[in-house]
């Protein structure tokens, strides 16, 4: 009889466990639940590595500028931002290649660039970041 008792609780258990984990599934940000994992990760080099000192919203400029749509966009261009003379300088388009060997080595791009003492980070993490600004640029 109590193992019958037992048994019972535990459906019921588990039938309000699962009901719970249905509802927190379903009213869930759409946007969560189609985003591939690949973009977690992606965010999540973002935030490790940029975050501190830069957004990826748009007239959001903090200690860097905001980095929304810079892909396409000319070096030190933003005009709500007081960007170093050797970025303003610099005369390119950011693009992927130059994003990520900035990102991975920024004196070797811009020469007197205000990141310090932000001293780069790894390939593999610099193209996450690109692929976090690519797809946030698209939002």
């Amino acid at each position: 009889m109590q193992s019958r008792l037992q048994s019972s609780r535990y459906q019921r258990l588990h039938g309000l466990a699962s009901a719970v984990l249905l509802t927190l599934l379903l009213s869930a940000p759409s946007s969560l639940a189609q985003q591939p994992a690949g973009d977690e990760a992606a965010q999540q080099a973002f935030n490790n590595s940029c975050r501190t000192c830069h957004s990826a919203k748009e007239g959001d400029n903090r200690l860097g500028p905001n980095l929304n749509k810079i892909l396409g966009r000319k070096a030190g261009s933003l005009p709500d931002y007081n960007y170093s003379s050797a970025m303003k300088d610099a005369g390119f388009i950011w693009d992927e290649d130059k994003l990520s060997r900035f990102m991975v080595k920024p004196d070797e791009v811009v020469s007197g660039n205000k990141m310090q003492p932000y001293g780069g980070i790894s390939p593999d993490e610099a193209a996450k970041v690109v692929a976090y600004l690519q797809a946030a640029g698209r939002r």
